[in-house]
């Protein structure tokens, strides 16, 4: 569980946090083995008996003051009475893991019948849109391929197709056999027959331990629709539909009947190759394209938003269902992700969008997705010490119906982050109890799923299987902070790639209700009041006639070299697709992809994607600098020949124009160079795509299109050899008028 605060030293009041101009709240990533300091959490028992504050229902934790009888809260200060089973236990502090460290991870007992819970096994079904193309379902059979090389033996696997129609597989046989439902045209239709009554759920989910040959045959049976006999059903059905809303909906109910029986938790891959066109959860794809700039409309503001609630909806039955939904699409058409999203980011899932199969990290994708160990049926609360609160929640989860400040994640991987940010209950904050640190305390409740080898009588002959047991338990972690009693003590405490993830979240959110230009201005003005402040703290404001020059504006913050890194991180996200406009050529659905992915990133992670890394290198098993500026200034005046980018999704290595030809290319599979990709790619949360790019001989367009620090910001499409230094200059302007 690692928890990382904005600022190390919080604020000692509001005039303060309001003074500073730097966002205050944390990033969270529950499910992290480590904390952020790489720390493994206290393993222990008892997650039901640990003791919780009456008043704010906090958990009993090393900074509460104890003696005999009673125990302090170090959240809200209220005194609470031990049990008398409680004090027999903490009178030995070894007895207990709450009373060794303030990060802990807890069992809990299962609820429920035990036996049902005993039996639970992994579920995956792949959902296959058939209404595409060969390629697509090559590359979706090389993706199921890789999945079913991961998948633990006992975990059970289904497989079905959807067009027009919804297919089932039942591979448990010698032949896999199929058996279609037509799914109705019309918006509001229903089937004519349940999938249960088509195929019983237990001939549709397979052992994969027995049938991973079968499964793989039957993916080899599968064609596009565009390869079928005839040009219609008889009925007048045209064969191409993608009827993928109906499909998701009747997969989810027929999942649905089991849950908490066969499954504890099941995951659908939806394999999409373009937007759903045919029945219910059909949406209309007419909205996208150059209509807006003839009716003078915000095509960002009229693209981000979803078009029908039908997703939305769907993803509340998932959840109930205990379903989880992966979207994974392989296309360039638009697609209306911004309707779909809600299907998995809400239940748990990922988003994936490539936009073709020929360079596809797909296969390597669900690998690492399968490969990792995930928790479900989480639930998640932040509770902090009485002088501050939680303001906003940000992340891939959704809200508890009945309490306040509970958030719900039906699926959370190690590397699943989310946000808050924080705000003061009263105008005295920390100054009136000076003695009283502030505090705060993350609870993460969660189940796992642990296999267990059941070995047969000796003499039985029988071979041993993997038996699956859920585990339900409560990590809780528990943070003193500081207090910054001046504003150099509180710029010191700054970490800007926590203040880029919460700016990340707060310009996603303007983009999707004001628009993309509404974020970019929110982003814009927030950098010049932080230089404004930090010029004011630092007295370099303008003298009283206001007729001060820019050049004593401090605009790379000098004298503090925590917030040194945020003008050029602020400059990058303003060049980030992200951020940029529908008529620079920014794909709405990339758009929706990048905010997906990116509220989703844990800091560093989230840094590298904005800002990314360019090292150098004099040969592939000699690194020549660390870290360049993103310019071709830093090609010119740097003599090593080879540079690597890493920009979290794609790594590039160039090759410059003047680099000895005989130099390997590209780089050997022993060698430095080739060691730290192959680091970097295991370490990652998705596949990064590996380009090799000869600059003398190839095209490197594409390399180049990373150096920022040359282009402008202010969406005019056109390179500015002053990009980033202009861009400080406005910044420099902007101060000088907020500071009048």
């Amino acid at each position: 569980m690692s928890i990382r605060p904005s600022l190390n030293r919080f604020p000692i009041d509001p005039d303060a946090q309001e003074a500073s101009g730097a966002p205050w709240g944390v990033t969270v990533t529950p499910f992290s083995s480590k904390d952020e300091h790489g720390n493994s959490p206290v393993y222990g028992s008892g997650g039901d008996l640990i003791p919780r504050c009456e008043n704010c229902y906090g958990y009993y934790n090393t900074y509460c003051d104890q003696d005999q009888w009673a125990w302090t809260c170090a959240l809200c200060g209220t005194l609470n009475g031990l049990s008398s089973d409680t004090i027999a236990r903490y009178s030995v502090p070894e007895n207990s893991a709450e009373n060794m460290s303030a990060f802990v991870d807890l069992e809990l007992p299962l609820e429920g019948s035990e036996e049902e819970e005993m039996q639970a096994r992994p579920v995956y079904v792949a959902a296959i849109d058939l209404a595409s193309s060969e390629e697509f379902l090559e590359l979706t059979k090389s993706a199921l391929l890789a999945a079913l090389e991961a998948l633990a033996p006992g975990s059970l696997f289904g497989l079905a197709t959807f067009s027009h129609k919804l297919g089932l597989y039942d591979v448990q046989g010698p032949i896999p056999v199929v058996k279609n439902v037509f799914l109705p045209a019309d918006s509001d239709g229903t089937l004519s027959i349940e999938l249960e009554d088509a195929m019983p759920l237990f001939s549709f989910l397979a052992p994969v331990e027995t049938c991973k040959d079968r499964i793989a045959s039957a993916l080899e049976t599968l064609r596009p629709t565009s390869s079928w006999e005839g040009p219609a059903s008889g009925q007048g059905i045209f064969l191409g539909g993608r009827g993928f809303g109906l499909a998701m909906e009747t997969l989810i109910s027929y999942l649905g009947s089991e849950h908490g029986n066969t499954y504890a938790l099941a995951r659908i891959f939806a394999f999409l190759s373009g937007p759903p066109d045919y029945g219910p959860g059909q949406l209309d794809t007419r909205r996208y394209g150059d209509q807006y700039a003839s009716r003078g409309e915000d095509a960002e503001l009229a693209l981000l938003p979803e078009q029908t609630p039908f997703y939305k909806d769907l993803a509340a039955v998932a959840v109930q269902a205990g379903v989880c939904i992966d979207i994974l699409a392989v296309t360039n058409e638009y697609t209306d992700l911004a309707s779909l999203k809600f299907l998995s980011i809400d239940s748990g899932g990922s988003l994936f969008l490539y936009p073709n199969t020929d360079d596809s990290t797909l296969p390597q994708d669900m690998y690492r997705m399968l490969s990792r160990p995930y928790a479900f049926n989480c639930v998640m609360r932040l509770r902090t010490s009485t002088e501050f609160k939680t303001g906003n929640s940000y992340g891939h989860f959704f809200p508890d119906p009945q309490y306040d400040n509970v958030q719900h994640v039906i699926c959370c991987d190690s590397f699943a982050t989310y946000a808050y940010d924080f705000d003061f209950v009263n105008n005295y904050g920390f100054a009136r109890h000076t003695s009283e640190l502030p505090m705060l305390q993350l609870a993460f409740q969660y189940t796992v799923i642990v296999p267990q080898e059941e070995n047969p009588a000796p003499g039985s002959g029988l071979p041993s299987r993997l038996k699956y047991t859920l585990k339900r338990r409560l990590r809780i972690r528990t943070m003193q902070f500081g207090v910054a009693h001046n504003m150099n003590e509180l710029y010191d405490g700054v970490d800007p790639e926590v203040v880029l993830s919460i700016l990340v979240h707060k310009v996603i959110l303007a983009s999707l209700s004001e628009g993309v230009r509404e974020g970019r201005m929110l982003l814009h003005d927030w950098l010049v009041i932080l230089t404004g402040q930090y010029n004011e703290a630092c007295k370099n404001a303008p003298n009283e006639f206001g007729s001060s020059t820019g050049s004593l504006i401090d605009v790379t913050f000098a004298q503090c070299p925590q917030l040194q890194p945020l003008p050029r991180l602020v400059f990058a996200l303003l060049r980030n697709p992200l951020l940029r406009f529908h008529e620079e050529g920014i794909h709405p659905d990339y758009r929706i992809y990048l905010q997906c992915l990116f509220s989703g990133l844990e800091p560093s992670s989230l840094h590298r994607a904005i800002y990314p890394l360019l090292t150098s290198y004099s040969t592939p098993d000699k690194l020549a600098y660390p870290r360049h500026s993103l310019s071709r200034a830093a090609l010119l005046t740097s003599e090593s020949p080879i540079f690597f980018l890493d920009a979290f999704t794609i790594l590039i290595v160039f090759y410059s124009s003047t680099a000895d030809p005989t130099l390997p290319y590209p780089p050997p599979h022993d060698c430095l160079l080739r060691t730290t990709i192959n680091k970097l790619k295991q370490e990652r949360s998705i596949t990064p795509r590996l380009v090799f790019i000869r600059g003398s001989q190839e095209d490197a367009t594409l390399f180049e299109s990373y150096l920022i620090e040359e282009q402008d910001v202010d969406g005019s499409g056109f390179a500015n050899s002053m990009g980033f230094v202009s861009f400080l200059e406005e910044i420099s302007q902007g101060v000088l008028e907020y500071m009048k």
